[in-house]
């Protein structure tokens, strides 16, 4: 008899302990990794890999990343990427990495490359992603996941699609009251700070590196292309969106790297897994209080 109340009362202290560190300390070891396709048309078939840790049956908050590549290269399940997730999943996350169109691919991103082509790109994978997190939300029998606990994030052209779904484009794929919770830019920008209100603005964290020469830093034009240029495209970078957001009372997080280059698109998913967490735990979460947080930090690049 006192050995069962003792064993009840230790499954409980475990459970509290768990509650009392879920998502902020890793939990599990053991993850499960499934793969999906959230869309099929024609010769057109894209792919997520889902993420969770295996004693998880919680609902949990789900993390969306999309890699980057230029809209040309780049794929879900590079082996950075998986370990990623992976350790996302052993903090009690759920984590979809999601492949879409790659409709530059041959082409380019380019100063030659029509300013248009660059902006459907960017929609294009906008769209897919939209429709990768509709496909989770119909089908969360099975994946049972947070819906108002949905963070995006992305790396380099994948910063740009996740930004541009948050703060520029709208396609009408997820119902008109949804709202992502968070979103991570690493070394991404977008279009236009005009559509960044206090009726959009959601908690933010941004990685750049001041010397990137792909993806403006402040406000630049991508790839620094000249004015008469077929690809001038002017972007609004981290420091350009992170100014924006101080004014409207939202939290937001701005990891500057003095000096560093567009290889920090890739970087903080091995080198700031901590601000990751840090952010994803306090500012999206809310675990401390409801109010608007300021993160700004400066690092110098190691290069």
């Amino acid at each position: 008899m006192f050995k069962n109340v003792f064993t009840f009362l230790l499954l409980i202290s475990i459970e509290i302990s768990v509650g009392q560190t879920l998502y902020k300390n890793q939990n599990y070891s053991e993850v499960n990794k499934t793969t999906h396709t959230y869309s099929s048309q024609g010769n057109k078939t894209l792919l997520l890999d889902f993420y969770k840790a295996k004693q998880n049956e919680q609902t949990t908050p789900l993390i969306i990343y999309v890699h980057g590549g230029g809209f040309s290269g780049g794929k879900r399940d590079e082996s950075e990427i998986v370990s990623f997730a992976t350790k996302l999943a052993q903090y009690g996350y759920a984590v979809a990495s999601v492949s879409y169109q790659l409709t530059m691919k041959g082409i380019g991103f380019g100063c030659n490359v029509n300013t248009d082509k660059k902006i459907e790109a960017i929609n294009t994978a906008s769209n897919d992603v939209n429709l990768a997190v509709k496909y989770i939300l119909e089908n969360n029998n099975k994946f049972k996941i947070d819906t108002t606990k949905i963070v995006l994030s992305g790396s380099s052209a994948g910063a740009e699609t996740v930004l541009n779904m948050v703060y520029t484009y709208k396609d009408g794929v997820l119902s008109p009251d949804f709202s992502y919770a968070g979103v991570i830019g690493m070394a991404g920008a977008i279009t236009t700070l005009s559509n960044i209100n206090e009726n959009s603005a959601i908690p933010t964290q941004l990685f750049h590196g001041t010397g990137d020469r792909l993806v403006p830093y402040n406000i630049a034009p991508h790839h620094y292309c000249t004015p008469d240029s077929s690809g001038y495209l002017m972007l609004f970078g981290s420091k350009a969106i992170a100014k924006r957001l101080s004014g409207l009372g939202t939290s937001y997080y701005l990891y500057t790297i003095e000096g560093g280059s567009h290889e920090w698109a890739s970087l903080p998913i091995t080198q700031c897994f901590d601000e990751i967490i840090d952010f994803i735990y306090n500012d999206v979460l809310e675990t401390e209080s409801k109010r608007q947080t300021i993160r700004t930090i400066n690092s110098v690049s190691p290069n």
